[in-house]
């Protein structure tokens, strides 16, 4: 191989498409890997070196081509945002046989391949279905943003406002996820879904692919996983993190789940609990200040909750579904990858088989061959099978090329597509669980502040009490004596004079007295 393709290699890079080319990236977890270059001349092996040479240094030329063009377009179209689309309107039908809901879809654009600058649409979410599915099918080698799911997570009224503007939050995030990819941007099947009219649309999803082609890919794609032989670490590594990512994901919503479940039997709790104290105070009314002050807490408590349960539900729910469904997409992504590298391999396989044939037809002796007992020459035999040998191997090698520039092309897309998705999800995981944290402060200090203001209410109620029995007058008690009032029965006598001799006369006084 020349030397500047040579040069292009490290130590410790692997020959084959789905080799790894250099270590992991500390930015993107365990899935940040750069995009590696195939050298198809050692995956092979050719027979003649004239022809290994030739043959090696054009699909190398060929990939890397592709790869740098590919970059260049990801990076181009990044910088540049001229589509934007917007999801709002929820609007319910009514026919004969089925309700549903559809959203208003205005896509404002500066881009020459559409026709006018704005188009207004109404999309139901079956055609957001149909999208994605076309967005799969055209672009199998892309991460598609996953759709929220058909149903509520609490089984609430689709119809209900709730519902309406979760799935329309969720709708449009799907939508601004395509529009700012640059690849999928200019599918014609977005372009499709963004500008036709309702029946022009309904024309379109009759032409989709059936569900037998659908099981086909399904089968393929299941296939890939046992029989392909040389996964690369890198790609095995990414299949660990994202089944520990979506276990992750999902324990966390599972806690949700279970966490809005107590809260709403908490919730129902303090609706039975506050009512309580309010017929307790009409039958008791020294303690009716305590007992309506008590009910005025626990309804704050009770309006606290229901803000937080709506928040839990609405808010931190539904990023952490769409990251479990995004696991779930990666992962079909990396079976259609395999995919690919498994006809690559099979391709090489039987290239590697007709050469072991081509070489083992020069020392094979054909005088007992078929050809030979039908009266043909033994040489004229053998040349006949090289001729369709060369021809073979002639039509694998081009098959082998075109594999090789499929599974270069799927490392690329899908590194990309992954790179995106970590920015993304470092972003998004934040700012959830920083709402999180923030609407459970809230909370709290709304509780507090409920409970702290109860208790001033109760202990400004007791002061006013007590001040008022200690200014009542107790006159009205019958065995209390009127200290205002003296009489001569409760007055002491006044002490004697001492005189010399009064003590005499005072006791004889008092004898006679007596007497």
């Amino acid at each position: 191989m020349a030397d500047g393709t040579d040069s292009g290699f490290s130590e410790g890079q692997s020959s084959g498409p789905g080799g790894s080319s250099g270590p992991i990236s500390p930015d993107l977890d365990p899935l940040n890997i750069t995009t590696s270059t195939v050298d198809l001349e050692e995956s092979l092996d050719m027979g003649a070196e004239g022809d290994q040479k030739s043959t090696g240094d054009d699909i190398t030329a060929l990939t890397q081509s592709s790869l740098a063009g590919l970059r260049l377009d990801d990076a181009l179209a990044s910088d540049v945002h001229d589509l934007f689309v917007t999801v709002d309107d929820p609007e319910k039908h009514i026919t004969n046989m089925e309700s549903y809901i559809t959203y208003r879809v205005t896509t404002k654009t500066t881009r020459s391949d559409y026709d006018s600058h704005e188009y207004v649409v109404r999309r139901r979410y079956q055609d957001f279905l149909w999208l994605r599915e076309r967005l799969e099918a055209t672009n199998p080698t892309h991460l598609i943003p996953p759709l929220p799911e058909k149903h509520s997570f609490r089984r609430l009224d689709r119809f209900s406002p709730e519902f309406l503007k979760t799935r329309q939050a969720a709708l449009q995030k799907f939508l601004s996820r395509i529009v700012d990819h640059p690849t999928l941007s200019f599918n014609e099947n977005l372009t499709i879904f963004l500008t036709a009219k309702a029946w022009e649309l309904a024309s379109h999803r009759k032409q989709a692919q059936g569900i037998m082609g659908k099981m086909g890919s399904s089968m393929r794609s299941m296939a890939a996983g046992y029989m392909l032989k040389n996964r690369s670490p890198e790609y095995a590594t990414m299949q660990e993190y994202v089944n520990t990512f979506g276990a992750k994901m999902g324990t966390i919503d599972r806690i949700n789940q279970r966490l809005l479940k107590e809260m709403t039997d908490y919730q129902q709790d303090l609706r039975e609990f506050g009512p309580v104290f309010t017929l307790w105070s009409n039958s008791e009314t020294e303690l009716a200040p305590a007992m309506l002050g008590m009910a005025s807490g626990v309804e704050k408590c009770e309006k606290a909750l229901d803000q937080q349960i709506s928040d839990q539900e609405h808010v931190f729910a539904p990023p952490v579904k769409e990251y479990i469904l995004y696991a779930e997409a990666m992962k079909a992504v990396l079976k259609r990858r395999d995919s690919i590298q498994m006809e690559y391999e099979l391709t090489v396989e039987d290239l590697s088989r007709k050469r072991n044939d081509r070489e083992q037809l020069k020392m094979s002796d054909q005088s007992y061959s078929l050809g030979a007992f039908l009266g043909k020459d033994p040489e004229e035999v053998r040349q006949q099978k090289r001729t369709k040998l060369d021809s073979q191997i002639e039509e694998l090698l081009k098959q082998v090329e075109v594999s090789n520039d499929s599974v270069e092309c799927a490392n690329a897309d899908l590194k990309a597509d992954l790179e995106r998705w970590h920015r993304n999800k470092r972003r998004d995981v934040k700012e959830v669980f920083s709402e999180l944290c923030d609407r459970n402060i809230q909370y709290y200090q709304e509780c507090l502040s409920a409970w702290e203001e109860t208790l001033q209410e109760i202990n400004q109620k007791s002061e006013l009490e007590t001040a008022s029995t200690l200014a009542t007058p107790t006159s009205s008690c019958p065995d209390t004596p009127n200290l205002a009032t003296p009489t001569s029965s409760i007055t002491p006598p006044l002490p004697a004079t001492p005189t010399k001799g009064g003590t005499e006369g005072g006791a004889a006084e008092g004898q006679g007295g007596t007497q």
